[in-house]
């Protein structure tokens, strides 16, 4: 299913994008990553009306699609005008439609059908010209009929609920024109490490609490509070993550014949993980200076 942000559906893929062919691609699961696929997509389904109600989305106030960006983002990324920019795991869209902003042929595909009806009417009030698919990211070049794009955007919290990035990385090459980008602006393994969110009770310390390497096993989680400040979820609580360190990561990218052209860390958040982080000039957030330098976010952009 497409939605427009005029809130209308296109039944077939193939009405929205009719060029292109339909390459075969195996995205074969196991029945247990399927099963807890099936819970991450049921649990954002939940989280959707928790978050469109949450300070931390803003959504209430005034849309500013570009405070989810660093600026060396934006360098990394170039021109967009006239493109064709798909973002993968889109949630909400804010994101996607900066691209539109930008001049870009915007598409957002997410698993939760709850998240792309949300990010159909954003868009819609934000006059913004998007196009979004729900579909499994894994199923991504069937749901989008063979269609290619010149980039491919993800991160901010997405490649932790992947099981096989291997796949995940074949599935975008093949989304990929040829020459056409890939650029992921994804937290740091160490901040995924350290936890998204302070537990209850802690303290400003930096404590290692989750692995930094990927062990092929999902840390299952339940909680009725999402990272944001929103309400309680109503519903499935019930989510499963995967740890990948940047050497996966990167491994995954070139075994599916991707070329790195640039990695960056950044030691930057756009919201303050810690209360004793300091607002930066961007407008984001850094650990004091009497804190350790660490990597919170990278970005990497490879090629097709």
């Amino acid at each position: 299913m497409i939605v427009l942000p005029d809130g209308s559906h296109i039944r077939s893929i193939q009405e929205s994008f009719p060029r292109g062919a339909r390459p075969r691609l195996d995205t074969t699961m196991t029945d247990e990553h399927e099963r807890m696929m099936r819970a991450n997509q049921a649990n954002w389904d939940a989280r959707t009306p928790v978050h469109l109600a949450s300070r931390f989305y803003g959504l209430d106030t005034s849309l500013d699609p570009e405070r989810w960006f660093a600026d060396w983002e934006w360098e990394d990324l170039g021109e967009l005008a006239g493109r064709d920019v798909l973002h993968l795991q889109c949630h909400l869209g804010t994101e996607t439609i900066a691209f539109a902003h930008r001049g870009a042929w915007a598409v957002g595909l997410d698993i939760s059908e709850a998240s792309v009806k949300a990010a159909a009417g954003i868009a819609g009030r934000a006059s913004a010209d998007v196009a979004y698919v729900r579909a499994n990211v894994y199923d991504a070049v069937e749901a989008l009929g063979g269609r290619r794009f010149d980039v491919v955007y993800t991160g901010k919290g997405a490649l932790c609920y992947l099981p096989d990035l291997d796949r995940w990385a074949a599935t975008v090459a093949q989304l990929l024109r040829p020459e056409g980008r890939l650029y992921i602006a994804e937290f740091h393994p160490l901040l995924n490490s350290l936890g998204p969110k302070p537990a209850e009770g802690e303290g400003s310390e930096l404590l290692l609490r989750h692995d930094y390497l990927g062990r092929g096993t999902a840390v299952h989680r339940s909680g009725r509070y999402t990272y944001t400040d929103g309400p309680p979820v109503q519903g499935a609580t019930d989510s499963y993550e995967w740890m990948h360190g940047l050497g996966e990561v990167v491994g995954a990218l070139v075994g599916a014949g991707l070329r790195i052209e640039r990695l960056r860390e950044s030691d930057e958040l756009p919201w303050p993980r810690w209360p004793e982080m300091d607002r930066t000039p961007s407008g984001w957030w850094r650990l004091p200076d009497s804190s350790p330098r660490i990597p919170l976010l990278y970005g990497l952009l490879s090629r097709r």
